[in-house]
């Protein structure tokens, strides 16, 4: 690995317990990341269901998480708003526990014009020298930031240094890539391989909460000029990956690490349970993938 802003990072769940968080179990699934290989630990993201958390739990996870990786690999915090202030609080949190960066997604349900995307950035990047990743998901935010509002960005701030894209887009990765030297990291699982193959550097990644191993050899393949291998477990876990977003991410995932005995199957509503037929989707090819056959779980403990 070149730097900590490259591999397979994994979007880590939030996990709950009657209604609360369970800081045990977050704990676990941590060691079970790092023994199986994730470059870098990113809470509080969208998996994590950062939009129900509260301000409270929000700062108490960020914290956890960096007390309790204790520098064994980076930890990216989770840490955007609608509100460039609240976002503030937030990042100087994360500034302020030694976080080794941010993921700042763009502002939600404001829908502001690329000037104003590029204000929310300049102001927040202006106020603390931590390092940034932007988060760029239309799907979720009403927003595309455009590759040129990246590129400006890039240029004027040097913590501005990688990007979360989850547009879909090979040709805004590409656009991207050919207009600034940002890391491009992409948000959509199933485009990790595609996305390296025009020049993006690894993934931050919802589906490996369940395959991290996967996920990693998929990025260290890719990253190390091995295409062929990248290619072999691409297609080996295809299925698996759409099968983990056939209902809004982090239920599909958050429902196979409970299959999985690794955590309680509970969500924060608006989010609930999945319909039965892609429940049973799910399970069966958890199953054919072999993930439901072993008991033990493979941890650092």
């Amino acid at each position: 690995m070149n730097n900590k802003f490259e591999g397979s990072f994994v979007a880590l769940i939030t996990p709950f317990k009657g209604g609360k968080v369970d800081e045990k179990t977050f704990r676990k699934l941590i060691d079970f990341q790092i023994a199986n290989g994730t470059d870098a630990i990113v809470p509080c993201g969208t998996t994590g269901e950062s939009a129900t958390l509260t301000h409270e739990e929000h700062r108490r996870l960020m914290s956890i998480a960096v007390e309790h990786v204790s520098g064994r690999v980076p930890v990216i915090c989770g840490a955007g708003s609608n509100a460039t202030l609240e976002g503030l609080g937030l990042i100087q949190h994360a500034k302020k526990i030694n976080a080794d960066g941010v993921l700042v997604v763009n502002p939600y349900y404001n829908k502001p014009t690329q000037e104003g995307l590029y204000r929310h950035y300049a102001y927040l990047a202006s106020k603390e020298s931590i390092p940034f990743i932007l988060y760029n998901i239309p799907g979720r935010t009403g927003i595309n930031m455009a590759p040129e509002t990246v590129a400006r960005l890039r240029k004027e701030f040097s913590n501005i240094v990688a990007i979360k894209e989850a547009s879909g887009s090979l040709d805004q990765v590409s656009r991207i890539i050919s207009l600034c030297d940002i890391t491009v990291l992409s948000g959509d699982d199933s485009l990790t391989l595609p996305m390296m193959s025009v020049g993006g550097r690894g993934v931050i990644s919802a589906a490996a909460n369940v395959i991290p191993k996967e996920m990693a050899d998929l990025t260290h393949a890719a990253l190390s000029g091995d295409y062929d291998r990248a290619q072999r477990v691409h297609h080996k876990i295809f299925e698996l990956l759409k099968l983990l977003f056939v209902e809004t991410n982090p239920i599909p995932v958050k429902t196979a690490l409970a299959m999985m005995g690794m955590t309680e199957e509970e969500f924060r509503l608006p989010l609930c349970e999945m319909a039965k037929g892609n429940r049973a989707d799910l399970k069966n090819a958890l199953t054919r993938y072999g993930i439901l056959r072993s008991k033990k779980v493979k941890t650092d403990n």
